[in-house]
């Protein structure tokens, strides 16, 4: 599957959607900022967290293989892999284009442009394929109503980053299920 082809895997949306939580984020970019995040300083370096968020979002990172426990470190800490790293980058790629083009508002935190400009990408078409269906082309609409007439094209940005730390990492997107033999 080439890079701008792993987006239309079957499960791309719902994994871009849980890679927009809120709390996912913070745990990434913080982790990435700051170094690692000894498990006794959870709660006071995400304070903006509920206990609830927090645990949802160590979940969802330790599932998507991007941090890790270093039980081995004193004191215990939580690390990122390789892949977390490059979620990194991808979220900051993906950060710096929405404050370019001022979304979802001209101020804001690191979070909010992420989480908006992913939650863009698992509902828009790509801007360089024909929408396939007339959800799709509602969607696409919806989008050049809201953000402009190019929209769609500053997107691509952020979506090939997406799509490049979807290829390098295949193991975040679950196995497609195989298509069914129809019978002549």
């Amino acid at each position: 599957m080439t890079t701008p082809e792993i987006l239309h895997h079957p499960h791309a949306r719902r994994t871009i959607t849980a890679l927009s939580l809120p709390g996912l984020i913070r745990l990434i970019s913080e982790t990435d900022d700051n170094g690692p995040v000894s498990r006794g300083s959870l709660g006071a370096t995400f304070d903006d967290l509920t206990r609830h968020q927090l645990r949802h979002a160590l979940d969802a990172a330790r599932d998507f293989g991007v941090v890790y426990a270093d039980e081995e470190a004193q004191p215990a800490s939580y690390r990122l892999t390789r892949s977390g790293e490059d979620l990194a980058e991808s979220y900051d790629t993906v950060a710096h284009r929405a404050r370019t083009h001022q979304y979802p508002s001209p101020s804001s935190d690191f979070v909010t442009p992420v989480q908006s400009t992913l939650q863009l990408l698992a509902r828009v078409p790509d801007a360089h394929q024909a929408p396939k269906d007339d959800g799709a082309r509602d969607r696409l609409e919806a989008l050049n109503a809201v953000l402009g007439p190019h929209a769609a094209r500053a997107l691509e940005v952020p979506r090939v980053a997406l799509a490049t730390w979807f290829q390098e990492h295949p193991q975040a997107l679950p196995p497609a299920a195989p298509e069914k033999e129809h019978a002549a």
